[in-house]
């Protein structure tokens, strides 16, 4: 069983920043290829940003120029930065692998507003 858990979610002003962090255990050895996922109230879950063979980095069109996606396989986590922060971005904030492999995690708040 693999364990995604999400963090570094929060309440920020348009044009703000932030980092969130996306931690795998459990049965996982690499995590080479992982994904950002995002969850608007009323709204589907929605790709944001992938990374696969851990460089090769894909983003949603909304985000692109804005958000960077990154991992680290010594510490099994998948990072994303987010740059220029709309509130058009607040959602709810999930990872996991592209083809949904694992189960989700918690997810982590993102509220961009004034």
């Amino acid at each position: 069983q693999v364990h995604l858990v999400e963090s570094g979610g929060g309440l920020v002003q348009p044009g703000g920043s932030l980092r969130l962090s996306c931690a795998a255990s459990g049965n996982i050895v690499r995590i080479n290829n992982m994904g950002w996922f995002r969850q608007a109230p009323g709204k589907q879950r929605e790709w944001v940003a992938s990374i696969v063979s851990g460089a090769v980095a894909n983003y949603a069109d909304s985000v692109k120029g804005r958000f960077t996606i990154s991992l680290d396989n010594a510490r099994k986590t998948l990072y994303l930065q987010m740059n220029g922060l709309k509130p058009e971005d607040t959602a709810v904030y999930y990872c996991n692998s592209p083809g949904l492999h694992y189960p989700w995690g918690p997810g982590t708040q993102v509220t961009v507003s004034l």
